[in-house]
């Protein structure tokens, strides 16, 4: 396990405060596993007045990215004018036209949506969206066992499987016993209303921990090292330090860099 990712002085297991893309040149080609990130996207929430880029956001999250390595983006789009904005949809082109990255999948982040103000006139939002980002030809790292559900029917004999074939007719169905656990799919379910820490809510938009460590426990090996561009207040850090793994973090505002370590030392056990 090579820790010298930085070009600098720093040291990884730390969060830094600064313009990611900035900071990112300061880390060598190909040295992350995983990045696990949500961007200030649409100027939904109030940032103290930050802006940043998404492409040039991009273009570092690939270039630091281990071959095989993944990048999980929580991002949703503001409505307007009764129209979506296409940020999530224009954001997963560019990055995979113009950086060559694929889109390994689009996860369907699945949540308790308020009605909001317009209520009568829209649907209830209930999602967000979760693009895997993959550079490379496939996963570095790929282990799903932990994600897995219980199954609806799991011990039970049952007979289905019957497959629409591509010119037109149906496979033989087949009796199988079905097993306890199952791939839970592209929509993953965190209806825990932001964990309701007391810490995260000192933050304007937060996501569950339970999001970095799933994707953690996918796809980055034990010890590997994580990146998050825009820390927050730290899920990120937290989900890494709690699952053996390092973590890098990076964020424009002091006040929430200072608020991940708070949180790193009461959740996670973790001091510099």
């Amino acid at each position: 396990m090579n820790n010298n990712v930085f070009l600098t002085d720093k040291k990884i297991d730390a969060v830094y405060c600064g313009d990611c893309v900035e900071l990112m040149k300061e880390i060598t080609d190909n040295s992350i596993d995983v990045v696990v990130t949500s961007p200030p996207y649409d100027s939904l929430r109030t940032y103290n007045g930050y802006t940043f880029d998404l492409h040039k956001t991009g273009e570092q999250i690939h270039r630091v990215l281990k071959p095989g390595g993944i990048c999980a983006m929580v991002i949703q789009d503001q409505t307007k004018d009764f129209g979506k904005s296409l940020t999530s949809f224009r954001t997963i082109v560019d990055w995979c036209d113009s950086f060559g990255f694929k889109l390994f999948e689009n996860v369907i982040y699945r949540k308790n949506g308020t009605e909001g103000a317009w209520w009568k006139a829209r649907f209830r939002v209930d999602h967000e969206y979760i693009p895997l980002f993959l550079k490379g030809g496939r996963p570095a790292y790929f282990n799903k066992e932990p994600l897995k559900i219980p199954s609806k029917h799991g011990g039970k004999v049952m007979t289905g499987s019957g497959n629409r074939k591509t010119n037109g007719e149906t496979s033989d169905t087949v009796r199988r016993e079905i097993n306890a656990m199952k791939c839970r799919g592209t929509i993953w379910n965190y209806l825990m209303a932001g964990d309701k820490n007391p810490l995260k809510r000192r933050h304007p938009a937060v996501f569950p921990d339970q999001i970095p460590a799933d994707v953690i426990t996918c796809f980055c090996p034990e010890g590997g090292i994580v990146l998050d561009p825009f820390m927050g207040c730290g899920s990120t850090a937290v989900s890494a330090v709690k699952l053996g793994r390092h973590f890098i973090g990076f964020d424009i505002s002091q006040e929430y860099v200072d608020l991940s370590y708070e949180r790193l030392a009461k959740d996670a056990g973790f001091t510099i």
